[in-house]
């Protein structure tokens, strides 16, 4: 592998081309408060409608006073916004939403319309602004699809009134000032008033966890962390193939998509409201749950639950999609997407590629010298004990909900689940043995299988948290963008 301090200098170097973007005076455009333009966002697979659905005006910006317009070219959509009289680019953003991933699904392929709520969050514009959405083609280039003015001064615009006397605010990371850290909210989902304590100490355990992991361990002075409890009427969230309901804050469910682990909310006016009470960047929801499941969209939101056995891999692979925007290098698990990556198309995320062009590999720099491309590994076998995984787990997370829906009796449904937690382990340990067995463990080069396809999709190295469960670290490539991150926010 190419010496530390190479590849220190290309992080260096990335993040100075990074960088060396339109320069944008936060004083002559923007006041430091917040604008929340929240709207609808409309259709199928084929068709979008998107209408504006109410601003407000609120609290201090968490962003950075220096960085305002995202050059990360990541994400399906982006949300620019240009002063109405020059009509320059005054700041700009990269994100992934629900509905963007619903447009991907079956049901929005048969042509059933559905409504998302979706906020974009800005520094407070001092004169009138125009909204832009862009969206991809399928060849990944941004079009527009919606604009519209926007009045700072208009009487409609709903000033200072997030103001909820039942929610609390906790800080369990103490970085300072919010325009130079990553500001992380981390809001409560199905605690309720008497598991305050239990939300606080998992918040501190969770912190603990995530500053773990590098880069973040190196970095932990350049973030906040605050935890938001809104408590709910009952413990838990929804799992409909369980046939269990409960009212929590945020109304998240389990079989979001169709897909039996995808926990996600499509409340987004609440969780908005309830994050306003403090600065953030990126926003997790940690789940009262003993149930493994969570889901990541880009610059969006991030899920996890609390009380599973893998709950701290998940803490930290959710947040990698979600501020990260680093894509899934698995490709054996089920996944609610179709066609999420067009065929022969470059993804826009930093650590997958089609290898189209393997002498210009977006990771060149960091590449093992003179390792071939596609990089041989033993797919064959891991994929022959992969897919018998996945066939036996969906079996018995199928058997655990049918019992739980005809209410069998509790230690029928704990041996079955204890059976699932005995194969998982064992699985996930002779994944990582045989990993590690690679002639090419530890080196970079393009693997073929990832993004959820075990063909014509390549992820950087063997193995990642991006990849598998039992990873503790993030590859190499993942680890470089993530700095890249970390300093646009912190700069």
């Amino acid at each position: 592998m190419k010496p530390i301090l190479n590849t220190i200098i290309v992080m260096l170097l990335s993040t100075a081309v990074l960088f060396a973007q339109q320069t944008v005076d936060f004083e002559t455009y923007f006041s430091d408060q917040t604008m929340r333009i929240d709207y609808f966002h409309i259709g199928d697979a084929t068709t979008e409608i998107v209408t504006i659905d109410q601003v407000y005006q609120y609290g201090v910006w968490a962003g950075s006073k220096n960085h305002l317009i995202d050059n990360f070219n990541n994400g399906k959509y982006y949300f620019k916004i240009y002063d109405a009289a020059s009509r320059n680019l005054i700041y700009s953003k990269g994100f992934g939403s629900y509905f963007g991933e619903y447009q991907t699904s079956s049901k929005a392929a048969n042509g059933i319309k559905k409504t998302f709520h979706e906020s974009a969050l800005l520094p407070y514009p001092k004169q009138k602004i125009t909204f832009a959405l862009e969206k991809r083609n399928r060849q990944n280039i941004l079009e527009e699809i919606y604009r519209s003015d926007i009045d700072p001064a208009d009487v409609m615009v709903i000033r200072d009134s997030i103001k909820d006397q039942s929610v609390k605010v906790f800080k369990s990371q103490d970085g300072g000032d919010p325009h130079v850290k990553v500001d992380i909210a981390m809001i409560a989902e199905g605690y309720t008033r008497a598991e305050e304590k239990k939300f606080k100490k998992d918040l501190e355990r969770f912190t603990e966890i995530f500053f773990r992991a590098e880069p973040y361990k190196s970095h932990r002075n350049d973030f906040n962390i605050y935890g938001v409890l809104k408590p709910s009427e009952e413990s838990g969230v929804d799992e409909p193939r369980h046939n269990s309901f409960k009212n929590s804050t945020l109304n998240a469910t389990f079989n979001s998509m169709g897909s039996e682990r995808y926990l996600l909310t499509e409340d987004n006016k609440t969780l908005r409201d309830v994050a306003a009470h403090v600065p953030y960047d990126a926003l997790y929801i940690m789940v009262n749950h003993k149930r493994y499941g969570g889901g990541g969209i880009y610059n969006w939101y991030c899920t996890f639950t609390s009380d599973n056995d893998w709950s701290p891999y998940l803490f930290v692979h959710e947040f990698g999609h979600s501020l990260l925007g680093l894509a899934d290098e698995y490709y054996t698990s089920s996944v609610a997407y179709e066609d999420f990556y067009p065929a022969g198309v470059e993804p826009v995320e930093p650590n997958v590629t089609a290898l189209l062009d393997p002498a210009n590999i977006k990771w060149k720099v960091l590449m093992t010298e003179e390792i071939e491309l596609p990089t041989p590994w033993e797919k064959s076998a891991y994929d022959e004990m992969s897919f018998a995984w996945q066939k036996k787990r969906r079996e018995l997370n199928n058997k655990i909900a049918e019992l739980k829906r005809d209410g069998a009796p509790e230690e029928e449904i704990t041996a079955v689940e204890k059976t699932y937690a005995d194969y998982d382990r064992d699985y996930t340990q002779k994944v990582q043995d045989y990993l590690k067995a690679s002639k090419y463990y530890g080196k970079i080069g393009a693997f073929e299988g990832a993004g959820y396809a075990t063909k014509g999709l390549y992820r950087p190295m063997t193995d990642c948290i991006m990849f598998s469960k039992g990873a503790d670290t993030f590859c190499k490539v993942c680890e470089a963008s993530i700095v890249g991150i970390i300093k646009h926010y912190s700069e």
